[in-house]
C-alpha cells in the first residue's frame, strides 16, 4: 500500500466558491473510486467553503494564508502581497512534504500559489475551467499546465497553449440524478397536477431574482404554477413569510436532486456549476447572468446556451419587467419545454470527471 499511495498521489487546489471546489471534489470522487489507495490532498483556505467541506468528505485538507484581491479599494487589499508571499512559501512546504506525482488546479484564488509550487517540485498540472471566459488565475496557470479541460468551445480562444486544451465539460458529482417527479414532489409538499417553477439564487441568495418573484409569485399562483423558492439565507427572513400551499420558501435546500426532479424550468443564476447541472439532467432553464462577478462571465456563459437554444437568457435589469410572463409562456409551449431539454442533453458531458480522472491516473502512473 505505501508503494501505491507514493505512485497515486494528488494535490487538489480550487475554491472560495462551490463553482470552483465542486468540480475538482468530483474528480477526486471518481479518483478515490477508481484507486482506493489513492493518496489525496486538498489545499484551499480555513475560512472559505473548501475548509468546511473537504474535511467532511474524508479528503485531507492543508489550508495557506491566501485572500483574493478585491476589486474595491479596502485595507485588506494593502495585506495582498504579504499573503500572496506567505502562501507561496507555505505551498512550497506542502508540496516538498506531500510530493504530489499530479496537481489539479480547478481555480479561484487559492489554486495560484498551491499549483505554482507542484509545477516547481515537477508535478504533472491539470488545470479545470468551468467558465467561457477562463479566470486570471487559469490564465497565470497556463503556462504550466500539461492538460487544461475546458467547459465551453469559447474558451479557447482566450488561452495560448492551444495543444494542451481539451472540451471535456465540467464534472458534477456522482450523487447527482433524478428521483420519481411524484416522490420528489412529495418531499416539498407539492401537487403533481401543476406546473412547478423551482427558483435558485445561490446560498446567500440573488437580490433581483428574489425581488421580481415577490412581484410575480401571486400573477403565477393565479396561473396554476406552484414554486419552490430558495431565497439564499441573506433574504430569507424578508420572504418567508410568503409561504402557503403553492409557493415552498427555504433559505436553503439540502436535497437538490429532490428540487431539480420536482420543476418543469428552472430560474436561476448562470454560473458554471449551475450549468453543468441544468445539462447533465436537462433541466428547461431561465438564466439570469450576475452582474457582479469577475470578467461578465455568468453572461457569457449564459449567452453561450442560449445560442444554442438550450436556456433562455434574461438580463439582470430586465427581469422584473419579463419573469412572470416568460415563466408562464415556456410552461405553456410544450414545444419550447422540449427543445430546451433536448438541446441541453446535446450539450451535456455527463463523464467529465470520470474523464479527467483516468487522465490524472494515466500521468501518475506515467512517472
Amino acid at each position: 500500500m505505501g508503494d501505491l499511495q507514493k505512485k497515486y498521489r494528488f494535490l487538489f487546489a480550487g475554491g472560495g466558491t462551490g463553482g470552483h471546489l465542486f468540480p475538482a471534489v468530483a474528480v477526486a470522487e471518481q479518483i478515490r473510486e477508481m484507486k482506493p489507495e489513492a493518496d489525496i490532498l486538498f489545499v484551499g483556505t480555513k475560512d472559505r467553503i473548501e475548509g468546511r467541506v473537504i474535511p467532511k468528505l474524508g479528503f485531507k485538507f492543508k489550508s495557506i494564508w491566501i485572500k483574493g484581491f478585491s476589486r474595491k479599494f479596502n485595507l485588506e487589499n494593502l495585506l495582498f502581497p504579504i499573503r500572496l508571499i506567505v502562501s507561496l512559501i507555505q505551498s512550497l512546504i506542502i508540496n516538498i512534504s506531500f510530493k504530489p506525482k499530479v496537481a489539479l488546479g480547478s481555480g479561484g484564488y487559492v489554486a495560484g500559489p498551491a499549483i505554482w509550487a507542484s509545477s516547481i517540485i515537477g508535478a504533472k498540472i491539470i488545470l479545470i475551467e468551468q467558465n467561457s471566459y477562463p479566470g486570471v488565475t487559469t490564465r497565470l496557470l497556463e503556462r504550466y499546465a500539461n492538460e487544461i479541460h475546458l467547459s465551453f468551445e469559447e474558451s479557447k480562444k482566450y488561452l495560448r497553449k492551444k495543444n494542451v486544451q481539451s472540451i471535456t465539460g465540467n464534472p458534477v458529482r456522482r450523487d447527482l440524478g433524478k428521483m420519481k417527479k411524484t416522490d420528489a414532489l412529495k418531499e416539498f409538499g407539492l401537487s403533481d397536477e401543476k406546473k412547478t417553477l423551482l427558483v435558485l439564487g445561490g446560498s446567500l441568495g440573488a437580490k433581483t431574482i428574489n425581488e421580481a418573484m415577490l412581484d410575480s409569485v401571486k400573477i403565477l399562483e393565479a396561473k396554476n404554477v406552484q414554486v419552490i423558492w430558495q431565497t439564499g439565507k441573506n433574504y430569507y427572513e424578508k420572504f418567508k413569510l410568503l409561504n402557503s400551499i403553492n409557493i415552498k420558501v427555504y433559505d436553503f435546500i439540502e436535497n437538490m436532486n429532490a428540487a431539480y426532479s420536482s420543476c418543469d424550468l428552472l430560474l436561476a443564476r448562470a454560473g458554471a456549476t449551475t450549468i453543468a447541472e441544468i445539462l447533465n439532467l436537462g433541466i428547461p432553464t431561465i438564466l439570469v447572468p450576475s452582474p457582479n462577478v469577475a470578467e461578465n462571465h455568468q453572461h457569457l456563459n449564459a449567452k453561450s446556451l442560449s445560442d444554442k437554444q438550450a436556456a433562455i437568457l434574461i438580463e439582470d435589469k430586465n427581469l422584473k419587467n419579463e419573469l412572470a410572463k416568460s415563466v408562464f409562456e415556456t410552461l405553456e409551449s410544450e414545444k419550447k419545454i422540449n427543445e430546451l431539454k433536448t438541446n441541453a442533453l446535446a450539450l451535456a458531458k455527463p463523464d467529465a470527471a470520470k474523464v479527467i480522472a483516468q487522465r490524472a491516473i494515466k500521468f501518475a502512473e506515467a512517472i
